[in-house]
């Protein structure tokens, strides 16, 4: 069980990075209201500057908070836990954008679902966490156990969230 509670604690910085955007985003679009070559939104209107920097800062502030409460088994220190907590918030915020990105060159609109939505923000954190994470975390089990998480979690939110009214969508 502590196993368990241990990976959900390792992944809350991602968690938060993704959610806290859909409360505090808005304002001026990530890619300025810019088109690719292929005369689409880089992004999209629902990816935000506010939106990317308040996930980042959302993740970084649970990094920092779990970090300063305990040690997690997959790190040799503090330090180290606050860094891959950091990874994992600019890393969510990072595959977020970049699902949009293929979501526009699809041609699936803003606010469309998309499968890529639930997996590619987790994706990119754990790939950037890496370098400040022991080997003995990337397991099967562990990344097996994150993503299903991530497929019960995510949507459960995104329904939480337009319930609230803070989602025109819930997906």
């Amino acid at each position: 069980m502590l196993d368990l509670i241990s990976l959900i604690l390792y992944i809350l910085p991602s968690y938060f990075a993704n959610s806290v955007p859909v409360v505090l985003g808005g304002g001026l679009a990530l890619d300025l209201g810019k088109k690719f070559s292929d005369k689409q939104r880089i992004f999209g209107e629902g990816k935000t500057i506010r939106g990317f920097i308040a996930g980042v800062a959302a993740g970084i502030l649970v990094a920092a908070l779990i970090a300063n409460g305990v040690v997690l088994p997959f790190f040799e220190d503090k330090q180290s836990q606050f860094l891959a907590g950091t990874a994992l918030a600019f890393g969510t915020m990072l595959g977020d954008a970049l699902g949009s990105f293929i979501k526009r060159r699809m041609k699936i609109k803003q606010g469309q679902p998309f499968l890529l939505d639930t997996f590619l923000f987790v994706v990119f954190a754990l790939v950037l966490a890496y370098p400040f994470t022991l080997p003995s975390f990337y397991n099967s089990e562990n990344i097996l156990f994150i993503l299903v998480v991530t497929l019960i979690l995510h949507p459960m939110f995104n329904i939480i969230a337009n319930k609230l009214g803070l989602k025109k969508v819930p997906w």
